[in-house]
């Protein structure tokens, strides 16, 4: 079983400074998109993103994980 870590749901409401620090220090082997939220994406999963989505305060509006 894999115990590398695919999602930080404990980072929901941090501002979204912390929150890329944590991602980075539990995944530095994955590339870190900040984004409000509601922007639009093009469909796709990568094991190498993670992507940090904030509010209109700059707090972590979803669960970062990786894809």
């Amino acid at each position: 079983m894999s115990t590398t870590k695919t999602s930080w749901p404990e980072v929901v409401g941090w501002p979204a400074a912390q929150a890329v620090t944590q991602v980075n220090t539990d995944r530095p082997d994955v590339a870190i998109e900040v984004l409000p939220s509601g922007t639009s994406m093009s469909p796709g999963f990568s094991s190498t993103r993670v992507r940090v989505f904030f509010d209109g305060t700059g707090s972590v509006a979803a669960t970062p994980q990786v894809g």
